[in-house]
């Protein structure tokens, strides 16, 4: 049986009457930026993540970096990232003019390790920027603590964490999350897209202001500025799967434990484990081992998608190649991205497919 690792067809699929209504509504209407639709849906989706305020954005990069900026961060500052996320945590970062300070991970949950924070804060900290990566949750409240001591502000990097929780408290329900609409996310849109969700008044206008070539008025323009806004077409859209969003995350669950069970105890594959405080919701399902690459081949021969979250430490990336990490640097993100394999991921896979991605996998390390 044939799995792909994604199939973006099978959303469209459940709800094509839905999104084409959307689609026919904006069209007919002649109004494709700033609009009606973009309105509801900020008041929508800002609604159900429990929090006051949602200003969205070209893409979940543009979230992070806008939000960055209307936080004042700049030119010397400093703002603790992950060692192991997707590069665009840390481009986020650089693209403000600020310097990312890695930590590592929480080898179980992958994400940032709170208790490895305080050392790397410094005179020029002004940001921690936890991430909840492949749907599991950072340890907020840990984070949260850590910053109150040092008076620094928080920016959540939840492009992966659409309806995720923490400690009973769903991501983006308080402080600034900054979300992607990535088309492959749980939430995602026909095309880029992100948002940034806050419970500061101030800082959503600010990051209005920023969006939109720092103007509030036409040709009146306050600021240099960004053009960063979600376009008409994805907002109505997005408020199509937002209405099934909780349902799809609760069928992603049921992948997970699905492939919890059927995979345990096989080989040296390392399971994805969450926190006891944690409600994840399975952007991917993310094993490890050091026989990856054999995985990999195996499953695609057996004609199983997979993909690898990330295959390059963010700090070995060309990209920050002059910025002073040596190899070993970050063993653990190293270490991660030698390991990490991602297998098929969806609300659309059935228990056929999933079933089929187990055999095959067992069958890899028999």
């Amino acid at each position: 049986m044939s799995v792909p690792f994604l199939d973006l067809r099978a959303p469209y699929g459940e709800l094509r009457g839905e999104i084409d209504a959307a689609l026919q509504r904006v069209l007919s209407s002649g109004w494709y930026l700033m609009g009606p639709e973009l309105e509801a849906f900020e008041a929508e989706f800002a609604a159900w993540c429990g929090n006051a305020h949602c200003v969205a954005v070209g893409s979940g990069c543009d979230a992070l970096e806008l939000s960055l900026r209307a936080m004042g961060v700049g030119e010397g500052d400093e703002v603790i990232v992950p060692s192991h996320t997707f590069f665009a945590s840390w481009v986020a970062v650089s693209r403000s003019g600020a310097r990312p300070v890695p930590v590592e991970p929480d080898e179980r949950t992958c994400t940032l390790d709170p208790a490895r924070i305080e050392a790397a804060v410094t005179p020029r900290t002004k940001v921690i920027m936890p991430v909840h990566l492949y749907g599991h949750p950072a340890d907020l409240r840990a984070v949260e603590d850590v910053a109150a001591r040092h008076g620094l502000r928080i920016l959540q990097d939840a492009a992966q964490a659409h309806g995720a929780a923490e400690h009973g408290r769903r991501i983006g329900s308080r402080s600034t999350s900054a979300f992607s609409f990535y088309p492959g996310k749980n939430l995602g849109a026909l095309g880029d897209g992100g948002a940034v969700v806050t419970d500061d008044a101030e800082l959503a206008e600010r990051l209005r202001l920023l969006r939109n070539v720092g103007s509030r008025e036409k040709y009146v323009h306050e600021v240099v500025a960004a053009n960063s806004r979600l376009d008409e077409l994805q907002a109505a859209v997005l408020r199509v799967k937002l209405t099934r969003l909780d349902e799809w995350n609760e069928r992603r669950r049921a992948v997970a434990a699905r492939y919890l069970d059927g995979l345990k105890g096989v080989g040296d594959l390392v399971l994805p484990v969450p926190a006891p405080w944690a409600e994840p919701v399975w952007h991917l399902f993310v094993v490890r081992t050091a026989r990856r690459r054999e995985l990999q081949e195996r499953l695609a021969a057996a004609g199983i998608g997979t993909l690898v979250h990330y295959p390059v430490a963010v700090h070995r990336s060309p990209a920050y190649a002059g910025h002073g990490y040596a190899p070993g640097s970050l063993p653990l993100a190293e270490r991660l991205a030698d390991e990490v394999l991602s297998l098929p991921m969806g609300p659309h896979l059935d228990d056929d497919a999933v079933d089929a991605v187990v055999a095959a996998t067992r069958e890899a390390f028999a």
